[in-house]
């Protein structure tokens, strides 16, 4: 069976230090921190008082407020950048073949902050069951991804998947598979999260996952960096609308790139750190570069997992060196969670987009808020420490790893007829 090509023609992106594709690609380019106190509820008596937040954003600008109201903020981030992806993409859903196009949505959570105020309300009552009907709908992992096949018609293959921070990654590698196979002509794939909520904030600095630099947020989140000591949480969410390369041609579609393999794996060793030689990572890589059908050294950028903790830093850097030997010198690596913080199970595919932009503008987003080389890393590594560089990239390789030892990685190849 002969496999087929699938392509990116449309995006969209609702992040910390951007609400569109564009104005994200641009904060890229310009290094810019979207770490700041956090607005959404007082965290005076929190460990940690900040966060990578959206900014500028008012839901009823975009959803009708009757129906933002049985939502929760995580499907309002999916519904807002599943409209600027399947526009960009140009599909006259009037003509085109609905049935065959699907939506693969992933998050690690879902519903926290739904799930939260439920129980909340709960407690503070008489002990009598009055639940809101809507508190099951909304919180559910998979209903991001319901609302947007129901909003256009979408009948093609409709699930999400949840593999804690590499969910939305999992989202690219499946509806890649399922087009490549014959099985959807499109799929709109992606994921979204909002956890900057109590729960959030105190379940993350209870597993001391979190960094506690209150006094300078925007500098917080340091990859690879002697004094990293946490990751900051992000929320937000961004979108792809993957699509059969024939079809795309078809109907004229705009071609951003090309997904060209993906590889997952299970580090097999610990609930919330990695494998201290990075062993899952470099299995998902390395099968990712197989399915690709390229070698090692065609890779010209990778966009790492990067959260800025002490362990999972230096474990990737030593899987990277395994996979690619000597090339791992003459790539250039960055982690853009130093920009956005950890965005959870959106990660994944707002770390994609900038691949997209890696491939389609020829440039490496940076590492940024880099002061102190750690001595556990190999220095001769180029980490794209603090300025974005200018680099032609055919190839850029996406990691992403959660909770649970799930590691996912995810290839996009400069676009060529």
């Amino acid at each position: 069976m002969e496999l087929k090509r699938v392509v990116i023609t449309g995006i969209g992106a609702l992040t910390p230090i951007g609400n569109s594709a564009t104005d994200y690609f641009d904060s890229l380019k310009k290094g810019v921190s979207g770490g700041a106190p956090i607005t959404k509820f007082n965290a005076e008596k929190f460990k940690t008082q900040f966060a990578c937040e959206i900014k500028n954003f008012n839901v009823e600008d975009h959803i009708d407020r009757r129906e933002a109201r049985r939502l929760d903020v995580f499907s309002h981030y999916a519904l807002v950048t599943a409209d600027e992806a399947v526009k960009d993409s140009g599909m006259d859903l009037e003509s085109i073949d609905t049935d065959r196009i699907g939506v693969i949505w992933g998050a690690g959570i879902g519903g926290l902050k739904t799930l939260q105020d439920e129980c909340e309300n709960f407690f503070a009552g008489d002990g009598t069951p009055k639940f809101n009907p809507f508190f099951i709908p909304k919180m559910i992992a998979d209903i991001a991804a319901g609302h947007i096949s129901i909003k256009y018609g979408f009948r093609g293959p409709n699930f999400a998947t949840v593999s804690a921070c590499a969910s939305s990654t999992n989202a690219l590698i499946d509806a890649f598979n399922y087009i490549r196979l014959g099985k959807a002509n499109a799929i709109l794939a992606g994921g979204s999260e909002a956890a900057v909520t109590q729960t959030g904030i105190g379940g993350f600095n209870a597993l001391h996952a979190l960094s506690q630099d209150n006094h300078a947020p925007e500098k917080a989140s340091r990859p690879f960096d002697k004094n990293r000591n946490g990751f900051v949480l992000g929320e937000g969410a961004g979108a792809l609308m993957l699509e059969e390369y024939d079809h795309a041609i078809a109907r004229g579609a705009k071609i951003y790139a090309e997904v060209v393999g993906g590889g997952a794996s299970g580090d097999a060793h610990h609930i919330t750190a990695p494998h201290p030689e990075g062993l899952g990572a470099r299995n998902a890589m390395k099968e990712a570069l197989r399915d690709a059908g390229i070698e090692p050294n065609e890779i010209d950028y990778i966009n790492v997992h990067g959260t800025s903790t002490p362990l999972g830093d230096v474990a990737e850097a030593k899987a990277i060196q395994q996979v690619f030997g000597d090339h791992a010198y003459n790539l250039n690596i960055s982690s853009t969670k130093s920009m956005t913080g950890h965005l959870l199970g959106a990660a994944g595919v707002i770390e994609a987009l900038a691949c997209v932009m890696a491939v389609t503008e020829n440039i490496i987003p940076p590492t940024i808020n880099h002061t102190e080389v750690d001595p556990e890393l190999d220095e001769k590594l180029n980490f794209t420490f603090n300025k974005a560089q200018e680099k032609t990239v055919n190839y850029a390789l996406s990691n992403t790893f959660g909770f649970g030892g799930h590691n996912a990685t995810l290839i996009i190849k400069k676009h060529s007829k």
